[in-house]
Order: C-alpha cells, then sequence, then structure tokens
C-alpha cells in the first residue's frame, strides 16, 4: 500500500531542498520519503512557479473586469429608473 502524503507535507519537503542546507538523499531519509520523490516534488513545484503568478494576474484582471461591468449595470439600472418615473409622470400612474 502506497503512503499518501498531505500537500503541507511536500512543500515542507521541497522548501527544504530549496534551501539547499542538506542533500536530497538527507532529506528524504529523515523524512521516510525516497530521493526520486522528493525530486520529483521539487521539479513540480519549480515547472509550476510561472503559473503561480499567472493566476495573480488572472484574477486582478477578473476583478477589474467584474467592476467595470457593475458601472455598466448601474448605469443602466439608472437610466431605467429614471424612464419609468418618466412614463409613470405621463400615463397618470404615479400617486405624487
Amino acid at each position: 500500500m502506497r503512503k499518501r502524503h498531505t500537500p503541507e507535507f511536500k512543500a515542507k519537503i521541497v522548501l527544504e531542498t530549496l534551501r539547499e542546507e542538506k542533500p536530497i538523499n538527507q532529506i528524504a531519509s529523515e523524512n521516510e520519503v525516497h530521493p526520486n520523490m522528493v525530486s520529483a516534488w521539487k521539479s513540480n513545484a519549480l515547472k509550476a512557479l510561472p503559473t503561480l503568478f499567472e493566476r495573480e494576474n488572472k484574477e486582478q484582471a477578473d476583478k477589474e473586469a467584474h467592476e467595470k461591468q457593475l458601472e455598466v449595470l448601474y448605469a443602466q439600472i439608472g437610466k431605467l429608473t429614471t424612464q419609468v418615473t418618466w412614463l409613470k409622470k405621463k400615463s397618470g400612474l404615479n400617486p405624487d
């Protein structure tokens, strides 16, 4: 049966390898993980770094687009409210 490791555990091991204070074999031995797994986790983490920052940019762009859409919708609501008020006055339906 294969042992499953949490993302937090993997991140801790990868950070330890990136510090380069100990060899990968020693880190693997201390944490009871095969050195190939440690190397694979490190490789995956390094490959994922650029996409980490892309996600931040995408989230910011999505937020800005959402705020712009809200402005347009609020302007449209204001315009429609004014038109409804005007139509009520002209039609005599407004009790004012």
